[in-house]
């Protein structure tokens, strides 16, 4: 049974981490590339969309992550899966205190409402999303490692 818990939170984690990478090096750059009103419509919906769906995928993550330190806490590699739960609550925390506010901003905005300094925002959350997207693949590192 620990087995199957330490392979699906591994799993879980790793699609989250996958669907965060392909945000902020795929998806973004590619609304980037399109006219203004394009691209804000493209992040408002994507934040509408994601924001609706991640809170519940990060913190499912970390209680998959808890369940596996308490039932495998006799076992090699729990240190490394308690550090990777210490690194998802660091990206909750970072969400819920930097990317959410500008998200909730974003998701609300039009070509007819949105503020002038729309862009430098946009620009403000990519680059808390990168810091967040690298800590998500250092818990997903620390859970890969953990199952060898």
């Amino acid at each position: 049974m620990l087995n199957a818990l330490e392979i699906g939170t591994t799993v879980i984690v790793g699609l989250m981490v996958g669907v965060e990478f392909s945000v902020a090096f795929v998806i973004n750059r590619i609304l980037n590339a399109l006219p203004d009103d394009s691209n804000q419509l493209g992040r408002a919906h994507g934040g509408r969309m994601l924001g609706a769906v991640m809170p519940f995928w990060y913190i499912g993550s970390l209680v998959l992550v808890a369940v596996w330190a308490v039932a495998g806490r006799d076992h090699d590699g729990v240190g490394l899966v308690v550090t990777a739960g210490a690194l998802l609550i660091v990206s909750v925390v970072m969400s819920v205190l930097l990317l959410v506010p500008i998200n909730n901003r974003g998701k609300t905005w039009t070509p007819e409402n949105r503020p002038a300094d729309w862009k430098e925002q946009m620009n403000r959350w990519d680059r808390f999303h990168y810091v967040r997207v690298a800590v998500i693949v250092g818990a997903f590192a620390l859970l890969a490692t953990a199952l060898a």
